[in-house]
């Protein structure tokens, strides 16, 4: 005898299995019948099966038998109160995978028509058996997604958070803070969408460079290197030493003149790694800093950590040097997936906009502005930050049927969050769109999805500050300039 098999019953009474066995039960004129399958040992549908014991000998003996089967007249001893047994065998890529059988306590004749009758039922019980289990790993592959988007959730707050704690430790301002934290988490963010853009199997150098320098000088810049296709967490890591570079070159260093130049080359290394340099040129004078910020001690630490390899910066008086080097195992396996390599940074990368530009001019004092937003921080940082800049906010709204209630009050203009728990906005874009009041869009989503089509107005990506914000309300009322 196999192991026991325990009777079961599903939560739905009229499941496909148990209503197959129903049938193959009437066709036999037998109360009692079981659907198992044979590895491991499970009973997926039972009727009329009273015990562990009596299931696991039916199971035995249906299982027992390789093609469609009638046993007419059982003894006592092989089915104890069973003297009449059909079986037939469930089959898939020619395997046997487990069994159909029906059974009554008295002897009948061996009908040649219920052999068919049951080898159908098996064959369909079969491909209903087959789906239960693609479902199953369905919700198992759900299940496991869950945990690692979890995971990485949870590692992106704490990195958000080690970077917050430490840029307010080395700023000596709140405004200096706000203006450093926010750049290193557009950093972050940049990374982070060029990661799912490829299922998070990593980031290509030459794209990271692109988001972080191709909007930054433009013709003052240039990168250049083979493809070199960085895990996630080397990515990651990469993205904010770029930025960080870039940030210092902008304030202080050959960014800083309009005659500047910053060149970022890299290789591959004999090993499967790689190497970086960059190269500043035609700036200011350049002196080592007097003490290590945090920038710095970002890239020599953290960055040539996550890397495995070396990093080290040098401050000739020509200007900034930085020389970064990773190990083959910050380097992704496989080729990575076909993304457009782009000489600019990717349009509306996270913190950027199209359309407006982050210098217009003007203000907004006296706009009556409404905002629709489902994040309820985010959407108090957005009132409070247009109210200090002089903006009257006249409603917020999270849902669109709470947005049109208040989209034909007296307005100058809207900040539409693009995705309202997991509605389109587009609805109030066409309502105010047909009032002809102005509006920009705000999404979390990437460049290739997100804002509704159709609409000429200017995007913006999270992460983004007020003062993004503000430009872009500028522009679209006419106020800049």
């Amino acid at each position: 005898m196999g192991q026991p098999v325990t009777p079961t019953r599903s939560n739905r009474p009229q499941n496909v299995l148990e209503r197959l066995l129903q049938i193959a039960a009437a066709a036999a004129d037998a109360p009692q019948g079981l659907i198992v399958c044979s590895e491991p040992r499970k009973l997926l549908a039972s009727i009329g099966v009273a015990g562990e014991a009596e299931a696991t000998a039916m199971a035995d003996l249906a299982l027992a038998q390789t093609e469609p089967s009638v046993l007419p007249g059982l003894t006592e001893g092989e089915l104890r109160g069973v003297r009449f047994l059909a079986a037939a065998p469930m089959r898939r890529d020619g395997r046997r995978i487990g069994a159909v059988a029906v059974a009554r306590p008295a002897a009948g004749e061996a009908d040649p028509a219920l052999r068919g009758i049951l080898a159908e039922i098996a064959e369909l019980a079969t491909e209903e058996f087959a789906r239960q289990e693609e479902l199953q790993d369905v919700e198992r592959d759900r299940e496991t997604l869950l945990a690692e988007l979890d995971h990485r959730v949870k590692n992106v707050l704490a990195a958000v958070q080690s970077l917050a704690t430490q840029s307010a430790r080395r700023a000596v301002s709140l405004e200096g803070f706000l203006r450093t934290f926010s750049g290193r988490l557009k950093a972050m963010a940049s990374a982070q969408e060029l990661l799912t853009a490829t299922r998070w199997r990593g980031a290509e150098l030459h794209h990271l460079a692109a988001a972080e320098l191709g909007g930054l000088a433009p013709g003052q810049t240039r990168w250049e290197g083979p493809e070199v296709f960085l895990n996630p967490r080397a990515a990651t890591a990469m993205s904010l030493a770029l930025h960080e570079l870039a940030i210092n070159a902008a304030k202080y260093g050959a960014l800083s003149t309009d005659k500047g130049k910053v060149e970022v080359r890299w290789r591959r290394t004999a090993d499967g790694g790689f190497e970086l340099d960059w190269i500043e040129e035609g700036g200011p004078p350049v002196s080592a800093p007097t003490r290590e910020g945090f920038g710095s001690l970002l890239i020599r630490e953290v960055s040539c950590r996550e890397l495995g390899g070396e990093c080290t910066l040098e401050f000739p008086r020509v200007g900034v040097r930085a020389h970064l080097s990773g190990t083959a195992q910050a380097v992704a396996e496989g080729q990575p997936p076909e993304l457009p390599r782009q000489e600019a940074p990717p349009a509306a990368a996270a913190g950027q906009s199209i359309g407006p530009s982050p210098k217009a001019e003007g203000d907004v004092r006296g706009l009556k502005v409404l905002i629709v937003e489902d994040a309820v921080l985010l959407a108090w940082e957005l009132e409070v930050g247009l109210t200090e800049a002089g903006a009257k906010v006249v409603g917020s709204a999270a849902e669109v049927d709470e947005a049109m209630g208040m989209a034909d009050q007296p307005l100058d203009c809207a900040v539409l969050d693009a995705n309202l728990n997991g509605e389109s906005v587009r609805p109030v874009a066409e309502a105010l769109a047909a009032r002809g009041v102005p509006f920009i869009f705000a999404t979390g989503y990437g460049e290739n999805r997100g804002a509704p089509e159709g609409f000429d107005v200017p995007i913006i990506r999270k992460p983004y500050d007020i003062t993004q914000i503000v430009s872009a309300l500028v522009e679209i009322t006419g106020r800049g300039g």
